[in-house]
This record gives structure tokens, C-alpha cells and sequence, in this order.
């Protein structure tokens, strides 16, 4: 039943698709599709605008219009549905109130060129180098377990899964393997191998992956991390160029290889 009520609306034009509204959004009513945040459903949203505060663009906004009522049965239906198909619970926050699912597309360090502007005017694109002291960091969150499917900075990715342990092992992991991806990271032995593989399948089905690195350590459990993304690639249906690097306890690079 349709009815005049408060409802969000969101401006296409100022929405950079960043994706911080998304968590702040209980009823998980709000999506980025094709970098763009859209409302799913009127059903799903309350109207009360907890993700206002969170866009950095000012894209959103409460306005009355005529909507179909907020159905709460509908929103936890919904999220059921959602935790079929990412193996997670759709929530905004951790219990304990961390903001460790905030989703944050960080800025690359500026650029350090000394060329004029008519030498670098038809130089192709590039992601500026991090200098001494910054980080190559892209994005938050890391974890493999944190980062949804839709999360902005997935879409047209190079792709680092890396394996928990590899960041402590290689003394320059960021230059050498992080600098130019985005990277997730987790535990093939101790995560839920399960909903790895169900979250890898969305992500290489719906995000134009233009490549994926696995990056592991030559300890046996670890090569379950392989077999992750060798599932979740069959069960999206979809190629994607794959490199496995596999590195010692002393993080020596002991093998790369391509499937």
C-alpha cells in the first residue's frame, strides 16, 4: 500500500559512489550499483535517514513522497536473503560498536612530478607511487569478511588476496605486492572457507575483476586459499586472469605462477 511519507532520495549527480552510506543504513536499503548509491526497495526504508551523515557529498536527502509503507517484515527477509548469498550477516556494525565495516575508498598520495603540464596533458593514467613514509593503501576495511561484494573500490579492480600472514613475513609487502591493488586479506584455516568462496563468486561476477593475485605462504594450510578462488571462480561462471605467489616463513618468493 502506497502512502505520502519521509523517504531518502538520493542525487545521482553530486553521488560518487563511495559507499559510505551503505553501512550506516540498518534495513541494508541502500546499494552502490554501477558507482552510483540506489534505494533497493521504498519497503526497505524507514525514512528516518541514519545514512545522511555519512555522505561526503551531500547526495542524500529525506524528502515526503508518495512510497509504499516500511515494511519491517519485508527488511528482515531481506537480510536473510543477503546472508544466503554472501554467507554474513547484513548488519551496519560489529556488536562490540566498532566501525571496522566502514567503508572508506582512501585517497592516493599527490602526486610528486616535476613534468609540465603540456608533457604529462596525454600521458596515460596512472596511480601515483606512494613516496617514502606513505602507505599504498587504497581502501578500508581489508579483512575478506568485512569488505561486501558491492563495496565501490572492487569495481575494475586488481585484486590481492593475500593471506593473513603474508604481510608480517615479507619486509616490503606494500611495495611489492600491494602498490596498484586493492587487497583483501584473511585466514584459508581458520575463516569460513564457505563463505569465502560464496563472497570471491559475487565479487568476480559482478565487479570486472582485470586481474586477481593470490599471495600465500608455502605452509600447507595455506594453499586452501587457492582452492578458494578456483571454486569461486568456477561458481561465477567467469574467467579472470589468476597469479599465484607463493613466499617462506623468511618471505623469500619462492614460486609465482599463473593458472
Amino acid at each position: 500500500m502506497k502512502t505520502v511519507r519521509k523517504i531518502i532520495k538520493i542525487d545521482e549527480e553530486l553521488c560518487d559512489g563511495c559507499g559510505q552510506c551503505t553501512p550506516d543504513c540498518a534495513e541494508g536499503s541502500l546499494k552502490i550499483v554501477d558507482g552510483k548509491a540506489k534505494l533497493v526497495a521504498d519497503k526497505l526504508c524507514d525514512g528516518l535517514g541514519a545514512c545522511i551523515g555519512s555522505c561526503p557529498t551531500g547526495a542524500l536527502k529525506i524528502i515526503e513522497r508518495e512510497a509504499d509503507e516500511f515494511d519491517e517484515e519485508a527488511v528482515e527477509e531481506y537480510l536473510a536473503e543477503e546472508k544466503k548469498k554472501t554467507g554474513v550477516k547484513v548488519t551496519t556494525n560489529l556488536d562490540c560498536g566498532c566501525a571496522s565495516t566502514h567503508i572508506q575508498s582512501l585517497k592516493p598520495p599527490p602526486p610528486t612530478t616535476t613534468d609540465s603540464p603540456c608533457k604529462t596533458a596525454n600521458a596515460p593514467t596512472q596511480l601515483p607511487k606512494p613516496q617514502q613514509g606513505d602507505s599504498a593503501l587504497t581502501h578500508w576495511p581489508v579483512q575478506i569478511r568485512l569488505i561486501p561484494a558491492h563495496a565501490p573500490f572492487l569495481q575494475n579492480a586488481h585484486l590481492l588476496v593475500a593471506a593473513d600472514c603474508t604481510a608480517i613475513a615479507a619486509k616490503r609487502f606494500q611495495e611489492k605486492y600491494l602498490e596498484g591493488k586493492t587487497v583483501m586479506m584473511g585466514c584459508p584455516k581458520f575463516d569460513d572457507a564457505d563463505s569465502y568462496v560464496q563472497r570471491f563468486a559475487e565479487i568476480i561476477n559482478t565487479c570486472n575483476l582485470k586481474s586477481l593475485t593470490v599471495l600465500i605462504m608455502e605452509v600447507p594450510c595455506c594453499s586452501a586459499m587457492n582452492v578458494i578462488i578456483q571454486k569461486a571462480i568456477e561458481r561465477a561462471g567467469k574467467t579472470v586472469p589468476v597469479e599465484q605467489v607463493t613466499i617462506s616463513t623468511r618471505g623469500e618468493e619462492l614460486a609465482r605462477k599463473r593458472w
